[in-house]
């Protein structure tokens, strides 16, 4: 049985060299998100929560509306894509968070967002 509140969320990400400057201590990756409603109900993503975490173990925490200013409403076995972006001051990091959500139910539930490396190119081995 399909479970009514099934949001998968899976990442892409790429270092953006023309943007960063190491010498600034200035990394500048993208991330490319793809949210899939895989349960029975539509949802709306309202708000979301970012936890950023640079090579060095500093910590940003990010709230805000939604994602790259909408709340996309999306029904079952639909998807919603953005791209948005991360400013590092080490060339290793990572991310996790979640997105909070409501179906069309009227119950509020969070979608994970696993944590994913932003690295350069050859800095991990």
């Amino acid at each position: 049985m399909t479970p009514r509140h099934n949001i998968q969320v899976s990442v892409d990400t790429e270092f953006l060299p023309d943007q960063s400057d190491p010498d600034s201590l200035r990394w500048v990756f993208a991330y490319h998100i793809t949210i899939r409603n895989e349960g029975t109900v539509s949802a709306r993503l309202l708000t979301r929560h970012w936890i950023i975490t640079d090579g060095e173990d500093r910590v940003q925490e990010v709230h805000g509306e939604g994602v790259i200013g909408e709340q996309p409403h999306i029904a079952p076995g639909q998807k919603f894509s953005y791209t948005s972006g991360a400013i590092l001051e080490t060339e290793v990091g990572s991310m996790r968070g979640s997105y909070q959500m409501i179906g069309e139910d009227g119950t509020h539930f969070d979608a994970h967002v696993p944590m994913f490396t932003l690295a350069v190119p050859h800095a991990l081995h």
